[in-house]
């Protein structure tokens, strides 16, 4: 029975598991990621988080990582990243853990790895062609293309979050431009939106800084402005990943991330507006929700660095 290690690297929390060939969670560990003390501790990290699980649980034959931010897969490098992991851009990621860990890494975004997860032993298992959404902080996703994930030409695909919708014309995006999905569709977007139209009532609430997890509360309890902030956001996202379905045919819309725990009050319009922007042909593709959580992008990790030693 062959045993890899995974790694999921994140800003605030690096996970580490051992999973056997049969996609099994065999032992797992979830530490604060350093970010602040630059890529070297957290690849320190890591790595230590490897050892420990090896420790316990046994060899492994090769080690997987997700990653978060854009990865060039084939050099093992990261390209490009946010704030929240300084200095990580650049970052020879498969070879530095390969250094301190003396085994075959694989490395990979983190919602592709996601993805993967999920189509390997989650909602999506048996499909081979699946869109996967991840919407939470940000608005992320992964196609998966004959059971592999597309990263495009310079492995940036996959940001959904910033394709233009009219709900969001002249809103300002992260990444810097106006009239993205993110702007309009994301948690802190939502949250914010909420705040704004409750005005000083909800900025005076001690459960204001739960953000949209008090608006999706008061949404399910009949709050009308939660409600309508919901639906928006929702119907925005909807009719972006309406207009991927007629681009890319999947066989499976796959939703996750935290917004997508807000509840039917997010979920109705989300799917009607897929349904409205899609093709009479493709109207009918299934929008399920994820089934592994923080796991998928476990597996998919995993799942790498199998294909890597295969």
């Amino acid at each position: 029975m062959t045993v890899v290690a995974a790694l999921d690297i994140g800003g605030t929390k690096t996970a580490a598991a051992l999973v056997d060939q049969d996609g099994r969670l065999l032992h797992r560990r979830t530490a604060p990621t350093p970010a602040a003390a630059g890529p070297a501790a957290v690849l320190d990290a890591a790595a230590a988080a490897v050892a420990e699980l090896a420790a316990a649980g046994g060899p492994y034959a090769a080690v997987g990582v997700g990653s978060a931010g854009v990865i060039d897969a084939a050099a093992g490098t990261v390209l490009s990243a946010t704030a929240a992991l300084p200095g990580w851009a650049g970052t020879a990621l498969r070879d530095a853990l390969g250094r301190r860990l003396g085994v075959p890494v694989a490395v990979g975004n983190d919602v592709h790895a996601h993805a993967l997860g999920e189509t390997w032993r989650g909602a999506a298992a048996g499909r081979t062609h699946v869109l996967l959404v991840a919407a939470g902080t940000g608005i992320g996703g992964s196609l998966i293309l004959g059971g592999r994930p597309l990263r495009g030409a310079r492995s940036a695909a996959g940001h959904l979050g910033h394709l233009p919708v009219p709900a969001a014309a002249g809103r300002p995006c992260t990444c810097g431009g106006t009239g993205h999905a993110e702007a309009v569709a994301a948690g802190p977007a939502m949250a914010a939106e909420y705040q704004r139209r409750a005005g000083e009532a909800a900025s005076g609430d001690p459960a204001a800084g739960r953000g949209l997890a008090v608006v999706a509360e008061r949404a399910a309890a009949g709050d009308a402005a939660a409600v309508a902030v919901l639906a928006e956001g929702a119907a925005a996202l909807g009719e972006a990943v309406g207009g991927l379905v007629n681009a890319l045919d999947p066989e499976l819309v796959l939703v996750t991330g935290g917004v997508s725990r807000c509840g039917p009050v997010w979920w109705r319009p989300l799917r009607a507006a897929i349904t409205a922007t899609a093709l009479p042909l493709l109207s009918d593709v299934p929008v399920v929700p994820g089934e592994l959580g923080d796991d998928a992008a476990l597996l998919g990790a995993a799942r790498l660095a199998l294909e890597a030693i295969a």
